[in-house]
């Protein structure tokens, strides 16, 4: 016996529309290539949305045709989320920071019928036009006012007259939820970069759980600034999230400085706020130099690679802001774990709830996971034992687009497939994931494993180090020693001695660095993430000091 119940797809189009319906003056809140700000309310977004799903169907876009993004966050960018999506296209955002032979490779894999881009990125746009002989259009998006002067772009349209062409009171259309809505590509596995595609029914559910008070616990009381890229797994489901709560959005454009976003934060009272360690950093210079304080911030997600926990306690402890530690993948939409207290851990002392608050999280509905040894052994909830971690969800891929890599996922005695994430991670007897390493940065000593995270996180907590990566370099007798890089803080001196006693007391004394280097910058990928295989190849003929 079935339930009778009424049967509503799950669509994306719904979001915005509910919001245009029931949260109709709250604003969305850009700031534009151009300079100024942008103000408008998510029924002015819903409207212009449409006009412009309207606009792209009658230039012959189909179910299923990709619209492609070179864009910073904003609420044209917004516009094209929903508008590629809600007629039955897909919004396929792509990462600015790329290589351009490898924007070219993926606008040409995606086989993208259209690439909307900022002006910001007419240099990128022009490098690669000539190599994608299938987009029928090149969008910049702004008015005819501010139109780039360039030969080089065939095919050249102007967003807003493009909008122009659609009619208004365009419905948006009933399709299958299961039919795609989004295309990231990660840049995270081997070879080339391989496409996840996301549908209605689990981008839909991913807002759901990631509004949900022990996720990012969203609400329409919140004043929302994604500092995470929009063209980063969907600046991680806010601009879907946002609009499900009725939440305001605050957009930061291309200006990601610290003064830049402190400077947001204030004028939109910004209560809540996402993005990766590396952007944090930069805001906390900025508010301690210049002797700043929060008003209205009280939350900020921190993903993308582990957050060192001297900025979890630096943000606690010195301004009053939560940090929600949190760890996904594009592959997972992105969301899989986010770390808040249980009630049993209220009444824990401070420096053990600290302890919980470090690790990456606890699962939120939807996902689950296991941490399974090399012969594929499911191993112990107890936080000691780690292993390779794996997932399975609705909002988790179950093939890369166009099947690129063969079948990813790993199979069990059911017949169930698991995600195989690439991490290294404990799970403790609550549910409580930290993730140790990628299992090609974990350093192999003498039989043993090393945490390149957890050396990290001791580094970057001394005052003179701003920044710290550990790589394992080849060692004759241990197979590899950890060697840990360093960028100091503006002004302060520290020496490898210093360094090397400051682990004392805090690790395993065969897990302290054999040796330090400093540098003037690490280098960092698209996300933000470390390049660890650069730093590799940076040091590929460093020797280890021998005692």
């Amino acid at each position: 016996m079935q339930g009778l119940m009424m049967d509503m797809p799950l669509l994306v189009s719904n979001l915005l529309r509910h919001a245009a319906r029931h949260f109709p003056d709250v604003e969305i809140v850009s700031r534009r290539v151009e300079g100024d700000l942008h103000r408008y309310s998510y029924r002015d977004c819903h409207d212009r949305a449409a006009r412009l799903a309207d606009a792209f169907t009658k230039r012959g876009v189909h179910v299923g045709d990709r619209i492609a993004t070179l864009a910073w966050n904003g609420y044209r960018h917004m516009e094209i989320y929903y508008a590629a999506a809600g007629l039955g296209g897909v919004v396929h955002t792509i990462n600015p920071r790329l290589h351009p032979e490898q924007i070219a490779w993926i606008v040409n894999h995606s086989n993208d019928a259209y690439l909307a881009f900022d002006l910001t990125f007419v240099p990128i746009v022009e490098a690669i036009a000539a190599h994608c002989p299938n987009v029928r259009g090149w969008i910049a998006m702004c008015g005819r006012d501010r139109m780039p002067a360039t030969t080089k772009i065939p095919n050249l349209l102007c967003y807003e007259e493009l909008l122009a062409e659609g009619a208004e009171g365009y419905v948006w259309p009933e399709l299958d939820e299961r039919s795609a809505c989004g295309l990231c590509y990660t840049s995270g596995t081997t070879g080339n970069p391989k496409g996840a595609l996301y549908s209605h029914r689990s981008t839909v559910l991913h807002a759901y759980a990631a509004a949900l008070p022990d996720a990012m616990g969203a609400s329409a009381r919140d004043s929302i600034l994604p500092v995470v890229p929009m063209f980063h797994v969907n600046a991680w489901g806010l601009p879907y999230t946002a609009p499900l709560v009725g939440a305001k959005l605050v957009f930061p454009g291309p200006a990601l400085d610290g003064k830049s976003i402190y400077e947001l934060f204030e004028s939109e009272k910004v209560t809540y706020s996402a993005g990766v360690p590396t952007v944090w950093l930069g805001l906390l210079q900025h508010v301690s130099a210049n002797n700043l304080r929060f008003s209205t911030f009280r939350r900020t997600v921190i993903g993308g690679s582990a957050c060192p926990p001297a900025m979890i306690r630096a943000f606690q402890e010195q301004y009053g802001v939560d940090v929600i530690h949190a760890w996904g993948m594009t592959e997972m939409s992105p969301l899989g774990t986010l770390s808040r207290l249980q009630n049993k851990h209220l009444d824990l002392p401070k420096e053990a709830q600290q302890k919980i608050l470090e690790k990456q999280g606890h699962v939120i509905f939807g996902v689950d996971m296991k941490i399974v040894d090399d012969d594929g052994r499911e191993l112990a909830w107890d936080g000691k034992a780690y292993g390779n971690l794996l997932v399975r969800g609705p909002w988790v891929v179950k093939e890369y687009f166009k099947g690129e890599g063969g079948d990813p996922l790993v199979y069990d005695a059911q017949g169930r497939g698991w995600f195989p994430t690439g991490d290294v991670a404990t799970i403790d007897a609550d549910g409580y994931m930290q993730i140790t390493d990628r299992s090609k940065d974990v350093i192999k000593s003498g039989g043993e494993w090393i945490s390149s995270i957890d050396l990290e996180n001791l580094a970057i907590a001394h005052p003179a180090v701003a920044q710290a990566a550990v790589i394992g370099i080849a060692h004759p007798k241990w197979d590899e020693r950890p060697l840990l890089v360093v960028v100091k803080k503006p002004g302060a001196e520290v020496t490898k001695d210093e360094l090397i006693r400051f682990y004392e007391g805090k690790i395993a004394k065969w897990w302290t660095p054999d040796d330090v280097q400093f540098v003037d910058a690490i280098p960092l990928g698209a996300t933000g993430k470390i390049l660890k295989t650069r730093l590799r190849e940076t040091f590929k003929d460093y020797r280890l000091p021998t005692a």
